[in-house]
């Protein structure tokens, strides 16, 4: 059965597959096939199909980017409602700029900054800034804490 968004069981069926367990093998995507009992090039046009009308943002690997001599921090900003759209698109525009939300907050604008270097954190949050015309808060880890996450589609 199909929903109201073009999506079906399927779709739900894929997404839920590929939350956790994604096969590390050379044909990944014939795997998650096998599993949810469809041709592989049916997956492919169906994460495709996701990714582009938004079911999905976003389809790849967590990485502990600290491991690899790179950080990450929470970021967030106080935009002017007016302005909340182009700043959106002004922010989202920088490579390292991730899951950016809005928020019913004084800080309405909440996104993960994520670097190569620890360095570049600051430096990509000056050239926002710069871009923006508006102040950067970092909010830097303190602590890790490991919650998996999977959403049930």
């Amino acid at each position: 059965m199909t929903s109201a968004g073009g999506h079906d069981e399927i779709d739900r069926a894929l997404i839920n597959a590929l939350q956790g367990d994604f096969p590390l093998s050379r044909s990944p995507f014939a795997d998650v096939a096998r599993r949810v009992g469809i041709p592989q090039a049916q997956v492919l046009e169906r994460i495709r199909r996701m990714l582009d009308t938004r079911v999905l943002t976003r389809f790849g690997p967590m990485f502990q980017i600290e491991r690899m001599g790179g950080a990450f921090c929470l970021a967030a900003m106080e935009v002017p409602e007016a302005r909340f759209d182009a700043v959106t698109e002004a922010v989202n525009a920088f490579a390292e700029v991730a899951h950016n939300y809005r928020r019913e907050h004084a800080l309405n604008m909440w996104f993960v900054l994520a670097t190569e270097r620890p360095e570049g954190i600051a430096e990509a949050a000056a050239r926002i800034e710069e871009a923006t015309g508006l102040s950067v808060f970092l909010f830097p880890k303190e602590r890790e804490y490991f919650v998996e996450m999977k959403l049930e589609a």
